[in-house]
């Protein structure tokens, strides 16, 4: 079948393909579901290099992340040529129509991952993702928690703002925009100022420990989401769970009462229809990061915090202490 969006029209292969089981919904439902929160899923990816996440059998099928562009993707959608940590590099689509966000759910993308730049400045980020990922024996609430207190630290350095969402499980995602003139390595360096100001804050409750054996009962904050060719979803992408879960911008006063199993696929289109893209002004802004950069300045100076662990498959970087996990690095100390 064919759907009209945005005055381009989008073929539709075996619309009833089921996709999410647990729910009925089919791959036409994930279509529709994309057309109608379109202009606010086209704010989070607009120019964006985006990887897409893709299940073409649906949530119990195989499924895997497409980085480089789709071979016979459509001229209309653009690209950017991004490069990855390894140094390899590759043309990425970037989002500039609601129906590309529609053409892409015909082949099985559920989730959007887009870079946190723009196609004309790809090597400087113009938003800080700050992701809460609750651990075990921690919840929502407790992300809730510390999303709070994140947005007071983010106030009083620099006078940032955030805007939240539901990651689509049981966390909390934070983006602020920023003044796309720093570097990947100058952002992932603010975010660990944000995670080391939340600890003193709330040493029970949030935690920056890279090894998941020293986190705890605490929310992580998962600085290394700022790192090059890391990603978080978009805003709402649907999330790869049985129950079809999206996730869903936030108005900081809607965090306490609001739960991640409120935003699926079948709900978020009639929240939209009446609030409308509730992070809309987001594009407005443009923080500087200077404050937190001299906040982490100072860690390092004064208490001797510098760099903490890249992932496992990033290139060692200058100034990165040990990646060996703290307990087998006792292990290889035992005579």
């Amino acid at each position: 079948m064919e759907l009209q969006v945005g005055g381009r029209t989008v073929r539709l292969s075996s619309p009833g393909k089921v996709f999410f089981p647990e729910r009925g919904f089919t791959k036409l439902d994930l279509a529709r579901y994309y057309a109608a929160v379109g202009p606010g899923i086209l704010r989070a990816l607009r120019d964006r290099p985006t990887t897409l996440e893709r299940y073409p059998d649906g949530v119990g099928g195989e499924w895997f992340y497409q980085k480089r562009a789709p071979k016979g993707m459509p001229d209309w959608i653009p690209t950017a040529h991004i490069t990855f940590p390894s140094g390899r590099s590759a043309d990425e689509m970037c989002p500039t129509e609601e129906a590309a966000v529609v053409w892409a759910a015909q082949y099985g993308t559920l989730t959007f991952h887009p870079w946190p730049v723009r196609r004309t400045r790809v090597d400087h980020p113009d938003e800080l993702r700050i992701d809460l990922d609750p651990q075990p024996g921690t919840d929502y609430a407790d992300a809730v928690r510390a999303a709070h207190e994140l947005r007071s630290v983010l106030e009083e350095f620099g006078g940032l703002r955030g805007w939240p969402k539901t990651s689509g499980g049981r966390g909390l995602h934070v983006f602020v925009p920023i003044e796309p003139s720093y570097t990947f390595t100058q952002v992932r360096r603010a975010a660990i100022a944000v995670g080391r100001e939340m600890e003193r804050r709330m040493p029970d409750r949030v935690t920056i420990k890279w090894w998941k054996e020293e986190r705890g009962e605490r929310i992580f904050l998962d600085y290394n989401q700022t790192a090059r060719d890391r990603t978080i979803a978009s805003a709402y992408s649907v999330r790869p769970r049985p129950h079809a879960p999206v996730s869903a911008p936030l108005r900081w006063e809607e965090a306490d009462a609001a739960h991640p199993r409120d935003f699926d696929l079948a709900t978020m289109p009639a929240r939209f229809a009446e609030l409308g893209d509730v992070h809309a002004d987001m594009d407005d802004h443009a923080f500087s990061l200077d404050a937190l950069l001299e906040l982490a300045r100072r860690d390092e100076h004064d208490h001797g915090l510098g760099d903490l662990p890249y992932p496992p498959e990033y290139p060692k970087m200058p100034g990165e202490p040990t990646r060996v996990q703290p307990s087998r690095a006792r292990r290889d100390r035992t005579p």
